[in-house]
């Protein structure tokens, strides 16, 4: 592997409040990007991976934790330091939270026997889990992607969500609090509702109606609207249409296509339709985009 063939990806770290932290590594590019953030022995680190693939280097490549969409690893090493190094593909998102040893051990002083790293035996021990994002997890983590980080207290809402992050992480299923969200009492429909998203980008030109797609996945109308927006932060036809103008930016920049072509592509009938969109989304006309190409 030619490290001159890799870009540096940027990494959005946020030090929600002291021994919390939380990193954002958004890759878009049609390129591998390497993410370094340097953290100290003292952090546990929990990395989901919530689109595409990645893998976590640790000394200098010697080791090495692949983690593919909808699945999450928990790192800890009390002996010696394990600095992020994360290499993600092409269209992939990870989305981490990292807190010390103390802070995380006073959340769960009275239940540190539950959790196996944490009990007197281990404590001093490596640890490594991998595991695979469970629905209402997912929802979790598509909210704190989805947000904004210029909404007022957003650290604040870091913090709440990274809280309830972790105990359903850790809760045992018999136990597990649902008030939060009743519609997510039944995994079922979370299913139904990532397929309602599949059916959409499938049908992109043409796309049902809100209750010809309720019907298809077998769901309520109103549990489709709800869920949708649980699940993936934004309503059904905000999520298409983001998704039309990602497709649009890419067809674009192949420039294999011209305006009129890429509007009949993503299921416009009309281009000045297309280039209105368009310039609401990105601020900038099609045309320009590809002169600015």
């Amino acid at each position: 592997m030619s490290n001159k063939s890799i870009a540096k990806g940027i990494t959005e770290n946020y030090h929600v409040e002291e021994g919390i932290i939380f990193l954002k590594q958004i890759n878009h590019l049609n390129k591998k990007l390497l993410y370094n953030f340097e953290i100290s022995k003292d952090y546990i680190q929990f990395h989901f991976c919530i689109k595409g693939s990645s893998k976590f280097l640790f000394n200098d490549g010697s080791y090495i934790f692949p983690v593919s969409s909808d699945n999450s690893i928990l790192l800890y090493n009390p002996i010696k330091s394990l600095p992020v190094n994360l290499l993600l593909n092409k269209n992939s998102i990870v989305l981490s939270t990292l807190i010390s040893i103390k802070k995380f051990h006073s959340f769960f002083s009275d239940d540190a026997d539950q959790i196996s790293f944490l009990n007197n035996e281990n404590i001093n021990n490596k640890f490594y889990r991998d595991k695979k994002i469970e629905p209402k997890i997912s929802v979790i983590l598509n909210q704190m992607l989805k947000q904004s980080n210029k909404m007022s207290m957003y650290n604040l809402y870091l913090r709440g969500k990274i809280f309830e992050l972790l105990s359903l992480y850790f809760n045992k299923k018999k136990g597990t609090d649902n008030e939060q969200c009743p519609f997510l009492l039944d995994d079922n429909n979370i299913k139904k509702i990532k397929k309602a998203k599949d059916l959409i980008i499938s049908k992109m030109t043409e796309p049902p109606t809100l209750q010809e797609l309720a019907n298809e996945v077998e769901i309520s109308l109103n549990k489709l609207k709800d869920g949708f927006k649980q699940v993936y932060g934004t309503s059904v036809f905000t999520f298409l249409l983001n998704h039309k103008m990602e497709i649009s930016k890419k067809l674009l920049s192949s420039r294999n296509y011209n305006v009129n072509e890429v509007a009949l592509k993503v299921g416009y009938s009309s281009a000045s339709h297309f280039i209105n969109a368009f310039k609401k989304k990105f601020d900038i006309t099609p045309k320009k985009y590809l002169m600015s190409l």
